[in-house]
Order: structure tokens, then C-alpha cells, then sequence
């Protein structure tokens, strides 16, 4: 992601949530964090052959620490794996920063994409009451061991420390946030 997605982005963050949507501000800030050499964050869009944008993802990174900030799909590209693809994205990201664990949070109520990030190892390990203030909505915290391979739950199959064990997902039906520096 670069400065000129930022107004697309907030086009389809408006759009997907429109009550507890980031502002310019804070994806300006990240992306500030996202360059040079005291990097701490990667954060990627996908966009459509014709240059449309379908979806972005950011992670945060701390120390042996990574944290899932944000990942979503415009609506007509959902159901499609790009959510399993951005997720892989900043999985790849995380085992550049040397992340040994990876944390996010999704609504409680977001059964989709919490299938998706279960396929990927991520386990559950606590609940954030009214994480989702302007929705009123708890958030489910979870957590992947990146020191271990991950699997792909429907298969049994690993994959190698830091890879995902592959694309075989259609479940990018919604996507969660966390806050920046949360």
C-alpha cells in the first residue's frame, strides 16, 4: 500500500464499516511506519486487472510480536480467497520481521472469518468486552504460534514454518480490525 491507495482504501472502509471506520489519519500513519529502516509494519492492497481496488491488509510488528491490524475484502471479491491470500500476504510478512507469534482480534460474531484464521492455526485465547465500540461488539483475540507449521485444518496438511499449508480457501467473507498500536 502506498499513499495514493489511501483514498480508495477509505472509500472501501466507509463502505464496509461504517461505524467504526479508520480515518486518513490513521492509515497515514501507518503506512509512515511502513517504510525506511526502522520498519514495523507491511501493509498491501489487491486491486482487479483493471486497476479496482478489491481489498487490503496491514500487519504490525514488534519484537518477536506481530499483530493482524486489518484485513477486508470489497463485497463482490468475497467468497473468493482473497482474504486466505491477504492473510498468507502478511503471514509471509510476519516470518520477515522474525514474528514468533502472530495476534488479531475479529468480532465475536464474524463466524467466517474467524473459520478462516482457525484453517491457519490461529486459536482462541480470550475475549475484548465492547472491543467494537460504535457496534456495541465483543472482539475474540487469537493467537498462531508462528515458531510451528502451520496446517490447514480441513486437510490435516502442514506447511513450513512461516507458510501457510495452501490456497485452497473461498472464505474471505468478512474481515476484522484491530486497532493501530492495540
Amino acid at each position: 500500500m502506498r499513499w495514493w491507495h489511501i483514498d480508495p482504501v477509505l472509500l472501501l472502509e466507509h463502505r464496509l464499516f461504517p461505524e467504526d471506520a479508520w480515518s486518513a489519519g490513521m492509515f497515514w500513519s501507518e503506512l509512515a511506519h511502513a517504510r525506511g529502516p526502522e520498519r514495523t509494519r507491511h501493509y498491501v492492497v489487491a486491486t482487479t486487472p483493471e486497476g479496482t481496488l478489491a481489498g487490503y491488509a496491514g500487519l504490525a510488528a514488534a519484537g518477536i510480536t506481530g499483530d493482524v491490524q486489518t484485513i477486508a475484502a470489497a463485497p463482490e471479491h468475497q467468497g473468493t480467497g482473497l482474504g486466505s491470500r491477504l492473510l498468507r500476504e502478511l503471514l509471509g510478512a510476519a516470518s520477515t520481521f522474525g514474528c514468533q507469534e502472530v495476534f488479531l482480534e475479529v468480532r465475536t460474531d464474524n463466524e467466517p472469518a474467524q473459520r478462516l484464521y482457525r484453517r491457519y492455526g490461529f486459536e482462541p485465547v480470550g475475549i475484548r468486552r465492547n472491543y467494537y465500540q460504535a457496534a456495541g461488539q465483543d472482539a475474540l483475540v487469537m493467537r498462531l504460534d508462528h515458531t510451528e507449521p502451520l496446517r490447514d485444518e480441513r486437510t490435516g496438511s502442514t506447511g513450513s514454518t512461516g507458510r501457510t499449508a495452501g490456497d485452497r480457501d473461498a472464505d474471505a467473507d468478512r474481515r476484522h480490525r484491530a486497532r493501530p498500536g492495540g
